[in-house]
């Protein structure tokens, strides 16, 4: 099932095939989750492509810069994350997908990021 991502202004559009639709929606705990808010669900990076926008496309790291966090340099909308855990899938807004409302989906899971698998030593 193919699907249309988008920021509130528009300027970026993604298109996306998650394998197991919403199904994969969850909601983190990390320090940078908790403070975004935003439910992901998961999409392997060969199924998702940028439509339009890519140069309105601003990029966030930190602390291992595996990560990779990507907003809206115009309305500031989280759109998508390539994973630490797994850098071969992306993260992608719930709430930016067309038609959905995260609300339809309570409760969504939430997951351990503060104790994130990638930091688990040994």
């Amino acid at each position: 099932m193919t699907m249309r991502l988008t920021c509130h202004c528009g300027a970026i559009e993604l298109s996306i095939e998650p394998p197991e639709g919403l199904a994969t929606a969850r909601r983190c705990d990390c320090t940078f989750c908790a403070r975004r808010g935003a439910a992901a669900i998961s999409v392997p990076e060969d199924r998702l492509t940028i439509i339009k926008g890519a140069e309105n496309l601003t990029l966030y790291q930190w602390n291992t810069r595996t990560a990779e966090h990507y907003f809206c340099r115009i309305c500031g909308i989280y759109t998508h994350h390539r994973r630490r855990s797994n850098p071969r899938e992306f993260g992608v807004n719930l709430g930016a997908i067309e038609g959905v409302n995260p609300r339809d989906l309570d409760p969504i899971p939430w997951v351990d990021g503060v104790n994130h698998p990638s930091d688990r030593k040994g």
